[in-house]
């Protein structure tokens, strides 16, 4: 990549412009531009378009020749457990819920210092594969842990990455049923209380904002009914999304019918979890009723596909979902059931796991997979109008992928490079404007002390965890 600065301009704004690139802006029409250009001014975008940038733009700090390479939107991750980078590897052959039985009694120990180590390294890995929107699901606090909500916030402003911190919550344990030690879950009052707490603290929702926050009870199965109806309400009190698990697993199907007298998706309706600002995990065990019903209330899905084959839960009906108006984006989900912690990998994954479903060739394009990357995940967390395509007023979350590389120089079609491809990497990407990766490596963060810090404490939480058993 050639960067030229041009101190000869001095106008009052502070531009970027990026020259001689594909561009796939992922915007309504899908327009792209075999050679084409984008300004940045400040943290917006200001121009997108063929060909060279317009003569005579002032203030131009730096020019980035982006020759053999694609621009395309900053990936948009949505759902992800960054606590989990400390336990991956382990339970390699379990099921859903033998996995959770398996880990929990691990997580149950875990503190702020270990999941501050765990939220850099987490987001270090999808940082620097290309995520500029990052979203991490925390429902485990251990009575004493420390601000372990605030550790992930601290870690994502310190890596420069837009956040969206859903404050989760248990308030069935082992006594009442569920899978979590009784110590590593709440009270329902002190749940509510501890969400709203977060909202009135942390979230921002001016445009452009870095941080918001949403309310997240962990799942059916390890919530009571009156935290789901109450955290629908405080949400909607404090106009913040919401988010949980959903129709993950078979297992979960028959464990809400046993005990709620319906399927997931009848219980969410009924407890007031569906609706354009709502959002769920997975959602691989749908019926054509369940996908109806989310398609006519906009309630998202967060496809995971990799998570979603590592514990055996199934393929999700993703072409199902869009043909029925479904708001979906991708998942990386914790890195103790996707060891990789990568967003990019999971445009090709979806792409090839749909493919292994009914519709098999024709479920996903190279195009839809990175519409889910982008635009749809951006609007599965509520903020499209912002980000998630390259457009003119639209923030600068950009990405810059090397594709003229042993691995991808002789695929003609750059999207299908990026998608089918090998993981490509990525020479440059921006957050509001802001660049936090050159050449593969983090500006703003040490990889090698990253990775250190949280291996040291993965093995204290190892420690602590096998003296507790």
């Amino acid at each position: 990549m050639a960067d030229t600065g041009n101190p000869a301009d001095t106008g009052a704004q502070s531009r970027i412009v990026i020259e001689n690139c594909a561009v796939a802006t992922v915007d309504a029409d899908d327009t792209e531009y075999a050679s084409g250009h984008i300004v940045v001014n400040g943290n917006r975008i200001e121009a997108v378009g063929p060909g060279r940038a317009p003569e005579g733009l002032t203030g131009v700090t730096r020019r980035i020749d982006g020759t053999g390479h694609l621009v395309t939107p900053g990936l948009v991750n949505t759902h992800h457990h960054f606590y989990q980078w400390l336990t991956r590897g382990l339970a390699q052959d379990s099921h859903l819920f033998d996995w959770l039985v398996a880990l929990y009694p691990i997580w149950a120990r875990i503190d702020e210092e270990m999941v501050h180590a765990a939220a850099r390294g987490s987001l270090a890995m999808m940082v620097r594969g290309g995520v500029t929107t990052a979203m991490d699901h925390h429902y485990v606090f251990p009575r004493g842990s420390g601000d372990l909500l605030g550790a992930e916030i601290r870690a994502a402003a310190e890596l420069g990455v837009r956040f969206t911190a859903t404050r989760g919550s248990m308030d069935r344990g082992e006594s009442d049923g569920g899978l979590p030690p009784d110590f590593a879950v709440e009270s329902t009052e002190d749940a509510l209380a501890a969400t709203e707490q977060a909202i009135n603290t942390h979230h921002d929702s001016s445009f452009g904002s870095m941080l918001h926050i949403a309310a997240a009870p962990c799942s059916p199965f390890s919530v009571s009914t009156e935290l789901m109806r109450q955290a629908a309400e405080l949400a909607r009190r404090k106009g913040v999304r919401l988010h949980t698990h959903g129709s993950e697993t078979a297992e979960e199907e028959k464990f809400c019918h046993e005990l709620f007298g319906m399927g997931p998706t009848d219980y969410f309706e009924s407890t007031g979890w569906l609706g354009e600002d709502v959002w769920m995990a997975h959602c691989v065990h749908m019926t054509d009723k369940d996908i109806e019903a989310f398609g006519r209330t906009k309630t998202g899905v967060a496809h995971c596909p990799s998570s979603n084959a590592r514990v055996a839960a199934g393929i999700a009906r993703v072409p199902d979902m869009l043909a029925a108006g479904v708001p979906v984006g991708l998942g990386v989900d914790g890195t103790a059931s996707n060891e990789s912690g990568e967003l990019h990998t999971e445009l090709r994954n979806a792409l090839l796991v749909n493919r292994l479903g009914p519709h098999k060739e024709r479920a996903l394009t190279v195009r839809q997979a990175l519409r889910l990357g982008t635009h749809g995940g951006a609007r599965v967390l509520g903020r499209h109008r912002e980000t998630g395509s390259l457009e003119a007023g639209k923030l600068a979350d950009l990405v810059l992928w090397k594709l003229d590389g042993l691995a991808h120089s002789s695929i003609a079609d750059p999207v299908a490079a990026l998608v089918l491809g090998a993981p490509a990497p990525v020479t440059a990407s921006f957050v509001n404007g802001v660049q936090v990766v050159e050449d593969g490596r983090l500006l703003r963060a040490d990889e090698d002390e990253i990775a250190r810090g949280a291996r040291d404490e993965a093995r204290r939480l190892a420690r602590i965890s096998a003296d507790a058993g």
